[in-house]
């Protein structure tokens, strides 16, 4: 029989690194170390906390998967799962698909936790500077500028797209960690939307 475990998990420096590390034990025995990315021990600490909760909460894997999650992934998954008939009316799926081919051009390869309130008010900003585009046979016209309902209808769906990321336990570690996808609440609408709304 083997020794009884001590501690829970360490946050260790490892040599040749400046960040912290982290060890802990998973359920089936297993000792897992990973980096936490972080040069401050109280950040590299909460982060082993985060883990430790996770893996008696039975969510450790989802958690990892979570992390790695990029916005076009999940734009990919909500559309898949979430929006399609019968959950939701044909328009409403259409009208899902038009606002998420705008929102993956601009978040696409970032990471899901990485995507700030910040830069969600700036791309809805940039939004509302751009002209309304048309194909044609012999390219595209530019019209004016885009309408504040078009671009409000695409802050409709990604907040949607986030609510539903919130309460699924694929982001599981956005509700327990608060790890930084952003709320529907931290999602200000710009000035010029405010009528609209």
């Amino acid at each position: 029989m083997g020794r009884p475990i001590k501690h829970d998990g360490t946050v260790f420096r490892r040599e040749g690194t400046r960040f912290y590390w982290i060890s802990y034990r998973e359920k089936d025995g297993t000792l897992h170390k990973e980096s936490t990315f972080t040069e401050d021990w109280h950040e590299a600490q909460k982060k082993l906390r985060e883990r430790l909760l996770a893996r008696d909460g039975n969510a450790l894997q989802i958690v990892r998967k979570g992390e790695n999650l990029t916005f076009g992934e999940w734009v990919h998954l909500f559309l898949e799962n979430y929006s399609k008939p019968p959950i939701r009316e044909p328009k409403t799926h259409a009208a899902n698909i038009r606002a998420a081919s705008h929102l993956k051009k601009a978040f696409a390869t970032r990471r899901l936790v990485e995507v700030t309130a910040d830069e969600i008010e700036h791309y809805l900003r940039g939004r509302l500077r751009q002209r309304v585009r048309f194909k044609t046979k012999s390219g595209y016209l530019e019209r004016g500028l885009l309408k504040p309902a078009t671009v409000h209808q695409e802050l409709r769906v990604l907040r949607r797209m986030l609510k539903r990321c919130g309460s699924k336990k694929a982001a599981y570690f956005e509700s327990v960690f608060n790890s930084g996808i952003p709320s529907v609440r931290e999602t200000t609408i710009p000035s010029t939307l405010s009528g609209v709304v």
